[in-house]
C-alpha cells in the first residue's frame, strides 16, 4: 500500500540522520511520506568548529541544519518544538503527551518511530520521548496510528526483542553521509560513531544497518514478525 504516513518523534536535531536516513529514503522510494517531530533544537550540545556560540545561535544553527538534512531525506514535514536541552524530564508528561497526540494527529501518521525506554544510551530526553510517544499510541488518542516501531537499542536486544525491520545502509551511504554532513555542529560525534563518512567501509559493522523493533500494532505489544517495510501488515484506508 502507498501513500502512508510515517512520524518519526525524536529529540534532537541528528536524531533522524543517525539512526533512520536510508529508513527515510526508502519510504519517499515507495511514495510514502515521513514527517518529523523533534522537541529540542540540542542547544546544550557542542558547537564544534562554530565555537564558541550562545545557546541561542547554537540553537537557530541546529534548527537550520535539521531543515537542511531534511531537504537531502525528502522529509515531508519538519515541527521543532523549543523545549530546553536536557531538560525534558522536568516537562509534565502529560504536557509531552499533548504535544506528540497534536502532531500525529494533526499530520494523519498510522506509523510511528521513536526511541526504545532506554533511550538508546540512557539519554533523558530521549527516553522522557519514549514515554511520551507510548503514552499517546497506546492510550488510544492517535486514532490513526496502528503501529509503533522503537529504534533497536542493546537493551531491547537483551530483553529477546529482534530487530522486526533492518536496513543495510550501503546503497544509501553517500545520501546518508550527507545528510549526517549537514549537523555540521556535531561532526565530532558523528564521526566518533560512523568514522570516516567519506568510505563507508570505515563504518563499524554495528552502524552499516539501521534496525527497528514492533513495539506495538493495533493493540498487541510486541509482535514477534520480521518485515521487509513498515507498511506490512496495515489495514487499507477505509
Amino acid at each position: 500500500m502507498t501513500g502512508t504516513t510515517i512520524a518519526g518523534v525524536l529529540a534532537h536535531p541528528d536524531d533522524e540522520a543517525f539512526g533512520a536516513s536510508s529508513a527515510i529514503l526508502e519510504i519517499g522510494r515507495r511514495k510514502d511520506r515521513f514527517v518529523l517531530q523533534t522537541f529540542t533544537p540540542g542547544d546544550a550540545g557542542k558547537a564544534g568548529r562554530f565555537a564558541p556560540l550562545t545557546k541561542a545561535e547554537l540553537a537557530a544553527r541546529r534548527k537550520q541544519e535539521l531543515r537542511n538534512a531534511a531537504d537531502i531525506l525528502g522529509i515531508a514535514t519538519v515541527c521543532q518544538l523549543d523545549y530546553g536541552d536536557g531538560t525534558l524530564k522536568d516537562v509534565p508528561l502529560s504536557q509531552l503527551v499533548e504535544d506528540v497526540a497534536d502532531f500525529l494527529n494533526r499530520e494523519q501518521a498510522e506509523i510511528v518511530v521513536t526511541f526504545p525506554e532506554d533511550g538508546i544510551y540512557g539519554h533523558p530526553d530521549h527516553v522522557a520521548v519514549h514515554f511520551a510517544v507510548k503514552e499517546a499510541v497506546l492510550s488510544g488518542r492517535c486514532p490513526k496510528v496502528q503501529k509503533l516501531y522503537y529504534y533497536a537499542s542493546e537493551a531491547l536486544l537483551q530483553a529477546g526483542h529482534k530487530p522486526t525491520l533492518m536496513l543495510d545502509t550501503s546503497t544509501d551511504w553517500p545520501i546518508k553521509a550527507k545528510a549526517l554532513q549537514a549537523h555540521e555542529t556535531q561532526m565530532a560525534s558523528i564521526n566518533r560513531v560512523f568514522g570516516d563518512l567519506a568510505s563507508f567501509s570505515s563504518v563499524p559493522k554495528e552502524m552499516r544497518y539501521e534496525a527497528f523493533v514492533l513495539a506495538w500494532e493495533r493493540g498487541a505489544e510486541w509482535p514477534v514478525k520480521r518485515e521487509s517495510y513498515f507498511t506490512e501488515g496495515l489495514l487499507e484506508k477505509a
